[in-house]
């Protein structure tokens, strides 16, 4: 039998770049709000992992209103975040405990992941300790140097998606350390302490929701293929 497996989801973003009101997890695809589509993808997974979902403060109340409004009574643990996203994993983290099993953090606004992918990270980090999913580039690529563009092989690019998956004790460890600007991910956080980072496939689909065209996209995919 494999590690116990827990998945922390973390929906702090707002509707800014939207133009909405309404924090963006919140605003609705194929009927329902995008954060409840997110939470779908780990909870329909067989064993199904431990949810703990990390929330601003302010957003609890919308939250259960929505629940009750929507029906949805999926099984997890509520965790007020922090100011910033390093901050709400931490403190999605601190509830977890300092074992091998292993953790999935994930971006409440990309609901478009697959249970494959999911899985096979899962699997890779309990082959190897961690495990973050990527995609190559379509797009040519250059890079800007000193004001000015050169042109760069786009194959040693990767895309750098989530769930990034990691042993719980690893994982709780880094994340002791002061938060840093170049903490991009929770990856970046695991490399900083010298750990060597492992790739698997993603999936093209998995988007991470920020602008009214990727509301646009996320949408007509759900509507073709729903969870």
């Amino acid at each position: 039998m494999g590690s116990k497996r827990y998945a922390v989801i973390v929906a702090g973003g707002s509707g800014l770049r939207m133009g909405s009101d309404t924090p963006k997890q919140f605003l609705l695809i194929n009927g329902k709000p995008i954060l409840m589509h997110t939470i779908n993808a780990f909870s329909a997974l067989i064993p199904n992992p431990d949810i703990v979902l990390v929330l601003p403060h302010d957003h609890m109340a919308l939250w259960k209103k929505l629940c009750e409004e929507y029906g949805f009574n999926t099984n997890l643990t509520l965790v007020t975040g922090g100011n910033t996203r390093f901050q709400s994993v931490k403190n999605g983290l601190s509830i977890i405990p300092a074992d091998d099993s292993l953790v999935a953090i994930h971006d409440g606004v990309r609901p478009l992941v697959s249970p494959q992918v999911i899985e096979n990270c899962y699997a890779t980090a309990e082959q190897k300790g961690n495990a973050i999913p990527v995609i190559t580039p379509v797009e040519s690529v250059r890079i800007v140097k000193n004001n000015s563009s050169k042109a760069f092989n786009r194959s040693n690019i990767l895309l750098v998606q989530t769930p990034q998956v990691f042993r719980a004790k690893l994982i709780k460890e880094c994340y002791n350390t002061p938060e840093q600007s170049s903490f991009t991910d929770d990856a970046s956080v695991v490399e900083h302490h010298g750990i060597e980072i492992h790739t698997c496939k993603g999936n093209r689909e998995n988007i991470k929701i920020t602008t009214p065209f990727d509301l646009l996209i996320a949408d007509m995919l759900l509507t073709r293929n729903p969870f």
